[in-house]
This record gives structure tokens, sequence and C-alpha cells, in this order.
């Protein structure tokens, strides 16, 4: 075979791969559309699209820069996922505030027990900043304390929050502990845990004198994958080396796929309580799902994105993966304005990033409560 023809069998591969990357990439974005129990690849897709669009974009410009028409292939790929790009991507002119409106300012916030110092310093930085922020609700989830800056110091630090709701030792043995402060009375409250599962929710309602806000503080099925990876490798660690990635490989799938599961199931649970509530809904938390998942998919077909409604820029909250990933969310009812949607980078405690958002209370009608 001359040269000429390999280097024409090589371009055809290239336009082959670039065709096949562009399919699976719009197959990818349904797949929110679809529940875990119908389908294992459609969830593994939809976790590979952040990927999946760089991809594309690389490709596209490989081929823009060769003077390729194919350039275009990966290009409509990328658009496919207009949905994914917009929950990730916003452009928002700041709003006024009305000196008559009523204003509520939450934030949700994975601190990881703090990082476990003992000289309490994150928790104290984190109040400060918030007290900056002037932030109304803090729902915080694996909110755990240790023998050297325990819950008594924690409570002292954010006593500027003076309602407090944190679940009582019997009820969260064996569950990663969440918690609400707030500079508004709480009331209502339910803990809510999940069969099989290690995570939790709390409901409350906000009481902002006349008017009511139920909220619902979240953490979703961790995914645990890296955590069980060192197992895996440990119980195969007699076989060859090929057959070691390949098990593991399986192993973390499955997992992956029993986790996309539960989350499924509890995001169902969150759901049941939004639509029975009888005042505007705020939804938070760590979901440990990004935007091209189920979960949010679920979640916004009666809830709004409050960083779609209010956001401006890029936004990611998990601090590791190139920061590519957002997984932490406020949503809110159609019946309350979105003003400001942010997350600060905070090199603090965490693997995580805050979320935090201003919303306006506005008198609701009866058709956006009832969803």
């Amino acid at each position: 075979m001359g040269k000429s023809a390999v280097k024409g069998l090589f371009y055809i591969c290239l336009i082959i791969a670039t065709f096949v990357l562009a399919a699976v990439t719009i197959v990818a974005a349904l797949s929110g559309s679809v529940a875990p129990v119908d389908s294992v690849i459609m969830p593994l897709l939809g976790l590979a699209v952040p990927v999946l669009l760089i991809c594309n974009l690389l490709v596209a410009l490989c081929w823009g820069f060769a003077h390729k028409r194919w350039a275009l292939v990966p290009l409509v790929a990328f658009f496919c996922n207009w949905g994914y790009l917009t929950s990730v991507f916003q452009f928002h002119f700041s709003k006024e505030k009305t000196p008559t409106g009523k204003y509520l300012k939450i934030a949700t916030y994975n601190v990881h027990s703090f990082g476990g110092e003992i000289t309490g310093y994150s928790c104290k930085e984190i109040a400060k900043y918030m007290q900056q922020e002037q932030v109304d609700v803090l729902c915080f989830q694996e909110f755990g304390d240790n023998r050297y800056f325990p819950m008594d110091s924690i409570r002292q630090a954010l006593s500027h929050w003076q309602y407090v709701l944190i679940p009582s030792e019997d009820s969260i043995r064996g569950v990663l502990p969440i918690a609400v402060f707030s500079r508004y009375p709480l009331a209502n409250e339910r803990f809510i845990t999940y069969q099989n599962s290690a995570n939790c929710s709390m409901m409350c309602d906000v009481v902002l004198g006349t008017d009511t806000v139920r909220l619902l503080n979240n953490h979703l099925q961790t995914t645990s994958v890296s955590q069980k990876r060192k197992k895996w490798e440990r119980e195969l660690a007699t076989t060859d080396d090929t057959r070691r990635e390949v098990q593991v490989a399986k192993d973390a799938a499955g997992t992956l796929h029993e986790n996309f599961m539960k989350r499924a199931t509890q995001t169902y649970v969150i759901s049941h309580y939004v639509h029975t509530s009888p005042h505007p809904v705020l939804v938070c938390g760590d979901f440990n799902s990004i935007p091209s998942s189920y979960t949010y998919h679920h979640l916004r077909k009666n809830l709004k994105d409050g960083f779609r409604t209010a956001g401006n820029g890029y936004m990611y909250t998990y601090r590791y993966a190139k920061r590519m990933l957002r997984i932490d969310y406020i949503f809110h009812s159609p019946s309350l304005k979105g003003i400001k949607y942010y997350s600060p980078d905070l090199d603090l405690c965490s693997d995580h990033n805050p979320a935090i958002m201003e919303v306006e209370l506005t008198l609701p009608s009866a058709a956006s409560l009832h969803m």
C-alpha cells in the first residue's frame, strides 16, 4: 500500500471517528430524560458530557485549522447539548432590588466536617464570609465536629444565625449529618433518611413574618467510587494487570449505576415534598449529580435552577476534576424571583464551593404553588 493510500485511509478514519464522537455526544444530550432504571448506558453517557463537549471542541478546532468542512459535525454535536451549556454558562444583567421588596439570601455548602480541623479555622472563616455576604439561611452537608472543636464550638462560631436545626445523635447514626442555621424562625422540621444510604435530607419552613418558604436541604447519594477502588484493587491483587483493570472498571460502572438508581429514588422523595408543599419552595444541597443527569432534569420539571434565573458567567462547585463539575444547586419555585446567584471559590476545608442565592418573595398564585 502506497503512502497516498495510507494517507487516504487515515483521513477516512478521522472522518469516521469525528462522526462517531458527534453521535455519542448527541445521544448523551438525551441522557437526562432517561431514568437509570431504564438504562445502564445513558446515565454513564450523561456523566461523560463535560469531557465529550471538550473533545468535540478540540476536534472542531483541528478540522477548522485544516480548513475542512468536517468541523461543522462536532460543532453541531456541541450545540445539541445546549441545555447542559446553559446550565453552566449564563449571562444576566444585575437585577435592581426595590426598597419595598422582601428578600431572602440562602447558601448551601458541603463543609466536609470542616476538614477535621482542631482549631475551627475554616468554620470561623465560613461564618465570617457568610456574615459579610449577609446570608440569612445556611444549609450544610457533612456537618461534623471532632473532639477538639466540638458541636458547641461550631454553634458558637455560627451564633449570628440564632435558629438552628441539627438532627439528634440517635437519628444521624450511620448517616452523613446535615444542618440548617437561620436568622429567621424555623418550623415544621422533618429529618428524611433513605434506605440503604448514608445520605439524607432535611425539610423545614423558614418563617419571615407573614411569609413562609419551605426549605429542603439535601445530600444525595455519594458516588464513593474513588473510596472503593483501593478495596477492589486489593481483592484483585493476584490477577494480572489487564484483567484487574477490566474488573475494576466493571465494578466502578456497577457502583456508579447503583448510585444513579439511589439518587433517582431520593429525587422522587424530594419531588413529593415539593408537590405537597403549601408554600413556595427552595431545594438546595449537594446532589452529586451534574446538569446532564436524570436527577437534575427531574427536579427542573417543576422547579427553576437558580443559576439559570440569576447567575452569571461559568458555574462549577466541585473544586477537583479540573473544576468541570457542578453538583451543588439551589432550585426554587417559579413564584420566587431570582435576584443573584454565585459560587465563591473558597479554599478552606472542603472539596466543594458553596452556592449562594438571593430571592425576592413575591405573592404566589395558586397555580404556582400546586405544581
